[in-house]
């Protein structure tokens, strides 16, 4: 086939030969005057476009609409409005294998089907074997539950495995007890009185900032201690009493007898010096930590009773959280017997061990508490929901009588972990003894009121006596979660690594650890031959 465009173009002659015989056409031109470009670009898209539906039309004729069976004809076949044609087969086969997905989500998974490992060993069953629809669907579905399942679980054991680092003492911060305990024992400085004798007046005087801590971490006591002392305008006013456990306590000594804070005082007294701290003014907490299933409930097996096909990784790790040892130590339970323990003292700061301290805290002493006992930061409103969307149905079991009687449930929940206390206006409460009242009534109930440590029974006892003060004097969640933001952190007050993620251990959140770690004397030579975490 040929074609010729006379020059005047005004006609266009097509001329073929078949046979031996020549035919022409000739196709004469009207007189409309027609750019070459116009005409120029329509004969191009011809014989570009002409031989591609002369192809496409001889493979569809070959193959038979009917009958097309090939992967290019499939296609054709979904997409037939390019040809004109109106096959909705695709449709059909869409529709066909929705209804076999549809009756395979609601059928069990035979217990003799034997699912492929791996997603090639699937392809190479499938061109073996000539799986139906339905047979494919189960398999996938199969393997979709078997791959749930395992990640779940490891969900689970990783749960599991960050409970017990965090309820474990590190090996550093051991040796580091160890290793003063000996110091007080063999040198004199190390048993040196704390504070000095012309000092002890201090200890009582109410014009000075008392601070309390109660721990038997004595790296963490040390980090408090020393964030407190830079961050104050006036650290010569500051008085801080350490409270620790009879074994801790040469140890504690000897770190603040050896590495002074000057100006600040510090005091260091075991839970044994207190005279008033007997068994006998506290039974509750004795049988706290004798009560057999107490102590099977924080020491035991926590994956037994614990259906963990129903319950959620999120709500696991709360679980695991309330079941930390630390809430039958004495040493949590302490700050429910400031009043007793500083008959002296009129207000104090109680600072939990995993806290540093950012600002200058002179200014809570000025906060007006309206006659109440304890300012404390809300823990109800703000933007974290993990951290700050605390009320009282998230630590109670409202299906209790009792708590349902007594208590509401969008009651707004505030932090233990840096508290102003008013003692002289606690001292005519009955604080104290609704804390051991409602203590008692779990023990009876045998921990089904609540789970979580010293906290519910507080946010009871101090009920009616809480006054709101600024959340910015206190962040919390640091120990929770790693997508903390930066600013928020360097703007507070006090920061508070509350939760499993302890900045002194090995899980800990690296970028949020050197806030805490900035005030860790590496080249103390205790610290460095104990090889604390860097």
């Amino acid at each position: 086939m040929q074609l010729h465009i006379s020059p005047s173009m005004r006609s266009i002659t097509i001329s073929s030969s078949s046979n031996g015989f020549v035919d022409l056409m000739k196709i004469k031109v009207a007189a409309r005057h027609i750019s070459y470009r116009t005409l120029f670009h329509t004969i191009l898209i011809l014989a570009f476009l002409l031989p591609f539906v002369f192809i496409l039309t001889a493979v569809v004729t070959l193959e038979g609409v009917n009958k097309c069976s090939s992967f290019d004809c499939l296609g054709r076949r979904l997409g037939p409005k390019l040809l004109g044609r109106g096959d909705n087969s695709g449709q059909r086969l869409v529709k066909d294998f929705y209804k076999v997905l549809n009756q395979v989500s609601t059928e069990e998974i035979p217990d003799g089907l034997k699912l492929p490992e791996s997603f090639s060993q699937l392809v190479s069953e499938m061109r073996n074997k000539k799986y139906s629809t339905k047979e494919f669907a189960l398999i996938m579905k199969g393997m979709m539950e078997r791959s749930e399942r395992e990640i779940r679980e490891s969900k689970f054991a990783e749960l599991m495995n960050k409970h017990f680092a965090a309820s474990s003492i590190p090996k550093g911060i051991h040796c580091l007890s160890l290793r003063l305990t000996d110091e007080y024992s063999s040198n004199a400085h190390a048993r040196r009185q704390l504070p000095s004798p012309e000092l002890l007046p201090m200890l009582s005087n109410n014009s000075y900032y008392h601070f309390i801590v109660s721990t038997d971490n004595i790296l963490a006591a040390s980090v408090v201690v020393t964030s407190a002392v830079q961050s104050f305008l006036k650290p010569e006013k500051i008085v801080f009493h350490v409270i620790t456990d009879k074994k801790t306590y040469a140890g504690m000594h000897s770190w603040f007898a050896l590495n002074p804070v000057s100006p600040a005082i510090v005091e260091v007294k075991g839970v044994h010096q207190f005279e008033w701290l007997t068994r006998e003014n506290v039974p509750v907490l004795e049988a706290v930590e004798n009560h057999n299933s107490i102590r099977n409930y924080y020491h035991g097996n926590h994956i037994a009773g614990a259906n963990l096909s129903e319950i959620t990784p999120r709500i696991f790790a709360s679980k695991l959280q309330a079941r930390s040892p630390k809430y039958i130590s004495l040493l949590n339970h302490l700050r429910i017997y400031l009043p007793e323990l500083f008959p002296n003292l009129d207000k104090v700061v109680f600072l939990d061990d995993d806290i540093v301290v950012q600002r200058d805290l002179s200014p809570l002493w000025e906060i007006d508490l309206g006659g109440k006992v304890n300012g404390a930061v809300e823990t109800c409103k703000g933007d974290d929901e993990w951290v700050m969307s605390k009320r009282f149905r998230n630590y109670f079991n409202f299906s209790h009588p009792l708590i349902a009687k007594n208590l509401n449930p969008d009651e707004c929940a505030w932090a233990y972990g840096m508290n102003i206390f008013d003692l002289r206006a606690w001292r005519r409460t009955n604080i104290r003894s609704t804390y051991h009242a409602w203590l008692k009534e779990n023990l009876k109930s045998n921990l089904t009121m609540w789970k979580l440590g010293t906290l519910p029974p507080a946010l009871i006892a101090f009920k009616g006596h809480v006054r709101a003060i600024d959340p910015h004097w206190h962040m919390l969640g640091l120990g929770y979660q790693n997508n903390t933001k930066i600013e928020n952190v360097q703007k507070a007050a006090v920061i508070h690594y509350n939760g499993q993620s302890k900045p002194w251990l090995q899980i800990g959140f690296e970028h949020l650890r050197p806030f805490w770690s900035k005030y860790v004397s590496y080249s103390n030579e205790f610290i460095s031959n104990c090889h604390i975490l860097e």
